[in-house]
């Protein structure tokens, strides 16, 4: 084991958003919580490819929103698949996005910003759903440790009611919406029927230890 080293450390209107590195790989923290580092990838991969898969092959060249991008692992997965025709990602830390552009990121993830198919909106995901009149036919969400276990206050809005029915509004008809989790949460997929979406069911992905990652899955009525 080796001790980690802080790259950058930033204050933000969120609060504080960490970059380190530590045995070789990125971690990055927010408000003194880890959200994820560049060990694995396999769930955000997952969260891409259950949205795609969702679509059918009906739907040509689909787009979809990731919310947000992290380390980079769903952007990449994404700009990987032909098949996407636009990829939008939303992030509320420039930080994050800085460390893509020109930091220590850019190695994961240059080739995927090259990708005249993408484009990184700097703002808020939960603001973004409610107020942009941009349609998907994905909505890839990972901006906490799942429903239950949000990073700041301001995101729980995202998986109630009022949430629910603005990523409803921002799905074209028959979309998918896929919600990364670090655990099961079967209040949300509760919450995820009252809210009208169809065919809801939650994908697994076995980790090292503890219960699975999930995704959490839905459809926007056709």
């Amino acid at each position: 084991m080796t001790t980690a080293v802080t790259l950058d450390r930033r204050e933000g209107p969120y609060g504080e958003v960490v970059l380190r590195r530590h045995d070789g790989r990125y971690e990055i923290i927010a408000n003194g919580c880890f959200l994820m580092d560049t060990s694995d990838g396999r769930s955000e991969r997952l969260l891409v490819d259950a949205a795609l898969t969702g679509l059918g092959p009906s739907v040509t060249d689909p787009a979809v929103l990731i919310g947000g991008l992290g380390v980079g692992f769903s952007l990449v997965h994404a700009a990987g698949q032909e098949r996407w025709g636009r990829i939008a990602v939303a992030e509320r830390e420039a930080a994050i996005i800085d460390w893509h552009r020109a930091g220590p990121l850019a190695e994961l993830t240059a080739g995927a910003l090259a990708d005249p198919r993408v484009v990184i909106l700097h703002t808020d995901l939960v603001a973004h759903l409610h107020t942009s009149a941009d349609r998907y036919d994905a909505l890839c969400l990972d901006i906490d440790n799942g429903p239950d276990w949000t990073v700041t206050d301001d995101n729980q809005s995202l998986y109630g009611p009022a949430g629910l029915a603005a990523c409803r509004a921002r799905l074209n008809p028959g979309g998918v919406l896929a919600v990364w989790s670090a655990q099961p949460s079967p209040a949300f997929e509760e919450a995820l029927r009252n809210a009208g979406f169809q065919q809801v069911r939650t994908e697994e992905v076995p980790v090292a230890r503890g219960v699975p990652d999930v995704v959490h899955l839905g459809r926007n009525p056709a």
